[in-house]
């Protein structure tokens, strides 16, 4: 699916009836009439008013700015490598088939999968962040990219053949829905030590995080694949750029931030278990 053809078959559907959008110039369009226009940035709005918590729900502009300087300088890249090589080694392209990213954020790891995947497979991605989709949108343009909600995808039932899910909340009603039966769900998972050193600094008792297979009513579970490396932070700004991005910045004690801020280097294990389940 390259920039220019992946409004033709459009992923996507209208959250308002559900019915199936087509591209008409720079909006897409459904039966009912309902149009969603194109953003400039390349991508559509399909996050009703009545389905936000928040006037801008989701990632602000300093944790999408945040997350994005991270990302890039490379620390995540071994767990974005295997995540491509698990999608790869499920998607047959001769088939076209179809993959989400639900919770995509600034779009690192649908960048990469856009990258690294066959240009048959066609890969959507949606955020309930309107900030972190416009950067995603304009840095990756041969992805469609929505903003919406994963307890309200908008897309068909059975229509996506593999999903992934890296650190987004579980949505496992919309997930097995959106699935066709014998598709993946590639749901990534702190390990038990991740960020181990960066509590060490924030926590007087810092905590291991718990590992369990989590079954899900209409899924399988199959594996659990887990990368591990070592992540050396050597400036303030780098050290600060992770903890942005981390649930920690806004359950941390005043103690611990201080603590972290003095500090010009940071070492600390880094790990994800990717679990994968298959649509039973």
């Amino acid at each position: 699916m390259t920039a220019e053809t992946k409004w033709e078959n459009c992923p996507f559907c209208c959250p308002v009836c559900g019915g199936p959008l087509r591209g008409e110039g720079r909006a897409l369009r459904c039966g009912a009439n309902h149009s969603f226009d194109i953003a400039a940035q390349g991508y559509v709005h399909l996050l009703p008013a009545n389905k936000k918590h928040s006037a801008l729900p989701g990632d602000d502009k300093g944790m999408v700015a945040a997350r994005r300087a991270f990302l890039e300088a490379g620390w995540y890249q071994p767990f974005s490598d295997r995540l491509n090589r698990l999608a790869a080694d499920f998607l047959d392209p001769a088939f076209r088939p179809l993959l989400l990213d639900a919770g995509c954020g600034e779009g690192y790891y649908t960048g990469r999968l856009a990258g690294t995947l066959d240009p048959r497979v066609r890969i959507a991605a949606f955020d309930i962040s309107k900030t972190a989709v416009q950067a995603a949108a304009k840095r990756y343009p041969r992805v469609a990219f929505a903003v919406a909600s994963a307890f309200s995808i908008p897309v068909a039932d059975g229509a996506a053949d593999c999903l992934v899910n890296v650190f987004a909340p579980m949505a496992q009603r919309e997930f097995l829905r959106v699935l066709r039966p014998g598709g993946r769900m590639f749901y990534a998972v702190p390990g038990a030590r991740h960020l181990f050193g960066l509590k060490e600094v924030l926590y007087e008792k810092p905590y291991e995080n718990p590992v369990r297979d989590v079954e899900y009513p209409g899924f399988r579970f199959l594996e659990r694949v887990p990368v591990r490396a070592a992540c050396s932070l050597s400036s303030p700004e780098e050290i600060q750029a992770l903890f942005a991005m981390t649930p920690y910045y806004w359950k941390t004690p005043r103690e611990g931030a201080q603590r972290l801020a003095e500090l010009d280097c940071l070492e600390t294990e880094i790990a994800f278990d990717f679990l994968v389940y298959e649509k039973a």
